[in-house]
């Protein structure tokens, strides 16, 4: 890929976040839209997340890291869990975006995502599926050559704790 080709990243925060906590590590966010912006040269990330009252400072944070948030409300379950599935507006933003970019990379390891992925692998749009660990869904399987496994990385990308002041480090 050359400079001009115009690279867009549409994150879904719920599933990379998961994805990674499963395997027992946590993402460093900045790290994260550090490496796609150097590795990919992504000009734009759109990361979905559900809103939460009380997370405006992490919203804000991640901002400031380069994201572009995409807030979906949110609805408490009686279990007291909290669901914010974003998959409609990943879609959505996806494709309202559609003419502005030139490839597309998909965070997630969500099945939900097989027609949009489809999609752009045959308008010659899709970059790079970057799934968070090695249990995505098997309805991408068709798309493996488009596999990135972020789990992969994950010495480049996890959060690391310092003893001083609980930041990570650089």
């Amino acid at each position: 890929m050359d400079k001009k080709t115009k690279i867009y990243a549409f994150i879904d925060g719920q599933n990379l976040n998961l994805g990674v906590k499963s395997q027992g590590w946590i993402l460093d966010w900045r790290k994260f839209r550090q490496y796609i912006r150097n590795k990919y040269n992504v000009t734009e990330a759109f990361l979905f997340i559900g809103y939460k009252a009380g997370n405006e400072a992490l919203y804000t944070s991640l901002q400031q890291m380069g994201y572009i948030i995409i807030l979906k409300p949110t609805m408490e379950l009686p279990d007291k869990t909290v669901k914010g599935n974003v998959d409609a507006e990943l879609v959505l933003h996806t494709m309202i975006q559609y003419r502005n970019y030139d490839k597309a990379i998909i965070v997630s390891g969500d099945g939900d995502f097989h027609c949009l992925v489809e999609y752009l692998d045959q308008q010659s749009k899709l970059l790079h599926i970057l799934t968070p660990n090695r249990h995505y869904s098997g309805l991408l399987r068709k798309f493996n050559k488009y596999i990135v496994r972020i789990d992969l990385i994950r010495g480049s990308l996890e959060l690391k704790k310092t003893k001083i002041n609980g930041r990570s480090k650089p």
